[in-house]
């Protein structure tokens, strides 16, 4: 009787288990649908680049007619000047940006008439002094280049002061403003004589409706530098100043580098990209729920919201979304989920070591945060170098990489240890961890009759195979050097979108132009035309021109100037020396010096093997070469910490002093076996979507995607098999030093004491 009472009840409680893990499982599909529904209208939201809508850049550098030095204050009132210029344009969503200590980039998606805003911003502004019925008193020529700045008048409220530099000039006329019957002076920027009027205006004047930006009252002659006072607040004088300055400013802009991208070339990028994208991450998911079964449910949903937090967040910035951001985004997806492979990981260790599952869960997600804590702020330190010191679309690359790192940590980690500890708060997987995350009893019994294999047995061979393809690459770069894009060379890129033309009939077209060729590539989608020549303004009319009419396709241009390509050489090997020795000094700091010097000779591994395979592949090199070499080292990094974290673990339960070199080889084979699957799994949810982009992507990226592969496949035998390797040199040949000086000392003190 008492048994079949223990079996009602077993069976009582195992449908009340079913039925709450019924009931979550039916919120888990309600949240995914409703941020999958949500995903869509969130991403149309988003303000694109000119590379996905079309559009129109420009990058100036600028310089004043005077022969001054240029200023941070001469360049932001440059700055300032061209920001109103936009607004006539009707962009709606202009990008604007300073690039260093001289230049400016403008970024205007969805012009349509880019001679006429190559004009507008061209132009510098012409600030005049007038009278109440509009009558021209003064120009800019009265004043000091730039010389308004902000200050205090006598109350101590905010005003403006006036450097004047022809006082003679600017006393008569304000002594003779003084005695008119409306004795003001209206100061307009840009005055327009067809639709500007003081009579109309004068209630706007100072405000961002009007080209009046002051009308100042005259009590008497000035000779001197002058005080503008009014009700001003301290943005309203700093933004006066501004304006004022910009309108003074002899500033000449020079153009040393454009893109144009038509609409049909942007929307066909952005299908291509997004079709390559959600291939990409259904690869991961299918991947993720075919190694951990019900808990890569959890991590597919966890996807799905880390990419709706991702598109939010960036629409919370106002940023605008790019095809090297959109690449950075998938990307990140297939890092994201390094951090839940590193959870199951763990908890699966724990389970092979007979603990319950809720006890597994518990400690493996303890163990498993330092480690991903580690990781994502490595990476996170790679992305602040490359937004800083990147240009504009390594920066685009960068921004996204930084919002995913944070997203990661609030989805990746918080949010999916959430949703387990609720299903495994159930019991109901107690005796299905199979179903719950892959692990069969069978393995549990397996796992502790594995012998340890020797994998840094291994090692020499893939140093070898490395050394091999380093010196290959050499040799080719020796006779043939690097197949270097406009970035890096300097020059013009013509892109047709047809494929129904043949190179010996370009040839003829660029003889015809002028033009020196460089490279002519026919893809299966378009043409790409490479042009040593940098090619100007009314240039590039006439080539536009000539290819649509000849072959009725659209053309887009991109010039880059010498000026341009040496900056970019410069910020990337800055950029890349100043990880290497941000990383090695963190990792010195959380571990010790030993993982820190064994860490960046595989990061310098890594991004040889990269430049390798780029000169062997005669790939393009480009500035998003860069971004893919800086984004390896954040995450080549990641999975040399990951190996690192398990030996310094292991070596806590050792004698460390008193380890020989073979004890010290054993610890790191052991820890390489127990990160060896995690660290496969990682690189092949990152490889997927890279692979995806690769395929059905677009050519704009194609230098990323495979310097990106190469770079993955590279990063993942290096960490596993070429640190722990090195690691095992610098440690041991460190302690035999330690103990040569022990030695040594015993020895002095010996004789010493025999001596006496």
């Amino acid at each position: 009787m008492k048994k079949k009472e223990k079996k009602i009840k077993e069976k009582k409680h195992m449908a009340k288990e079913k039925k709450s893990v019924l009931l979550k499982t039916g919120l888990l599909i309600i949240i995914a649908a409703v941020v999958c529904l949500l995903i869509i209208p969130v991403f149309k939201s988003l303000n694109f680049g000119l590379d996905l809508q079309g559009g129109f850049e420009i990058l100036y550098q600028v310089s004043p007619i005077d022969g001054s030095n240029m200023t941070n204050d001469k360049l932001n009132a440059t700055y300032k000047s061209m920001l109103k210029r936009i607004d006539t344009l009707g962009v709606s969503e202009p990008e604007i940006t300073l690039e260093g200590k001289d230049k400016i980039r403008v970024k205007l998606a969805g012009v349509t008439n880019k001679d006429e805003a190559r004009d507008t911003l061209s132009t510098v502004a012409t600030l005049t002094f007038r009278d109440s019925e509009d009558n021209l008193l003064m120009s800019s020529d009265v004043l000091e280049a730039g010389g308004a700045k902000l200050t205090t008048d006598s109350n101590g409220r905010p005003a403006v002061s006036l450097a004047v530099k022809d006082k003679d000039t600017f006393y008569k006329v304000t002594n003779a403003v003084k005695d008119y019957e409306n004795n003001i002076i209206v100061i307009w920027l840009d005055y327009n004589e067809m639709t500007d009027s003081y009579a109309n205006e004068g209630s706007a004047c100072g405000t961002s409706e009007s080209n009046c930006i002051s009308a100042a009252t005259v009590s008497e002659g000035f000779a001197s530098d002058v005080i503008i006072q009014g009700n001003f607040t301290e943005e309203e004088a700093s933004n006066l100043v501004d304006l004022i300055n910009s309108g003074s400013l002899p500033a000449k802009l020079t153009e040393i580098s454009s893109k144009t991208v038509g609409a049909s070339f942007g929307d066909a990028t952005l299908t291509m990209t997004m079709y390559a994208g959600i291939a990409g991450v259904l690869a991961i998911i299918i991947l993720l729920i075919g190694i951990y079964n019900f808990s890569g449910i959890i991590s597919a949903v966890s996807v799905f919201l880390y990419t709706l937090l991702v598109f939010a967040f960036f629409w919370l910035i106002g940023g605008v979304l790019t095809l090297p951001g959109i690449a950075a985004l998938i990307l990140g997806i297939g890092m994201a989920v390094d951090a839940n492979v590193l959870t199951y990981s763990r908890i699966k260790e724990e389970l092979l070591k007979g603990k319950s599952l809720e006890t597994a869960f518990k400690n493996g997600s303890k163990l498993s945060f330092g480690t991903i804590l580690d990781a994502n702020l490595t990476t996170l330190l790679v992305a602040i170098i490359m937004f800083y010191f990147g240009e504009s679309s390594v920066k685009g690359f960068a921004t996204m990489l930084i919002i995913n790192i944070i997203v990661t940590m609030v989805t990746m980690v918080g949010i999916t240890r959430i949703l387990m500890k609720m299903f495994v708060k159930t019991k109901y997987f107690d005796n299905k961890l199979n179903l719950f995350i892959g692990v069969h009893e069978e393995s549990i019994k397996e796992e502790k009759k594995k012998p340890i294999y020797n994998y840094l047995g291994l090692s020499k061979f893939f140093a070898i195979f490395s050394l091999v393809v380093i010196l290959a690459s050499s040799l080719m770069f020796t006779f043939k050097g690097m197949n270097l894009g406009i970035d890096f060379k300097a020059g013009s890129d013509i892109t047709l979108a047809t494929t129904e033309v043949s190179k010996k009939e370009l040839r003829k077209d660029l003889k015809e132009l002028e033009l020196s060729e460089v490279n002519i590539d026919i893809t299966s989608s378009e043409t790409d035309i490479r042009v040593s020549d940098e090619l100007k303004e009314g240039k590039i009319d006439k080539v536009e021109s000539y290819f649509l009419d000849k072959y009725n396709a659209s053309v887009d241009i991109g010039v880059v100037s010498n000026v341009v390509k040496q900056d970019l050489v410069n910020n990337a090997l800055f950029s890349i020396v100043i990880s290497l020795i941000g990383i090695i000094i963190y990792i010195t700091f959380r571990f010790k010096f030993s993982y820190g010097i064994s860490s960046v000779i595989c990061l310098v591994h890594d991004a040889l093997m990269m430049v390798a395979s780029v000169i062997l592949l005669r790939v393009e090199v480009n500035s998003m070469f860069i971004a893919a070499v800086l984004a390896i080292i954040g995450y080549s990094i990641n999975n040399t910490i990951v190996v690192f974290d398990r030996v310094r673990e292991n070596l806590r339960k050792k004698d460390k002093d008193n380890l020989n070199k073979d004890e010290l080889k054993d610890v790191v084979n052991i820890s390489i076996k127990e990160t060896m699957s995690r660290s496969i799994y990682t690189s092949l949810t990152t490889l997927l979507p890279v692979i995806a982009l690769l395929i059905m992507g677009s050519r704009e990226i194609l230098t990323f995607n495979v310097a990106m592969i190469v770079g993955l496949i590279a990063g993942t035998y290096s960490s596993l098999l070429l640190a722990g390797w090195l690691y095992v040199f610098f440690a041991s040949n460190k302690k035999n030093n330690k103990k040569k000086k022990i030695i040594k000392e015993v020895s002095e003190k010996t004789v010493k004491g025999i001596n006496d």
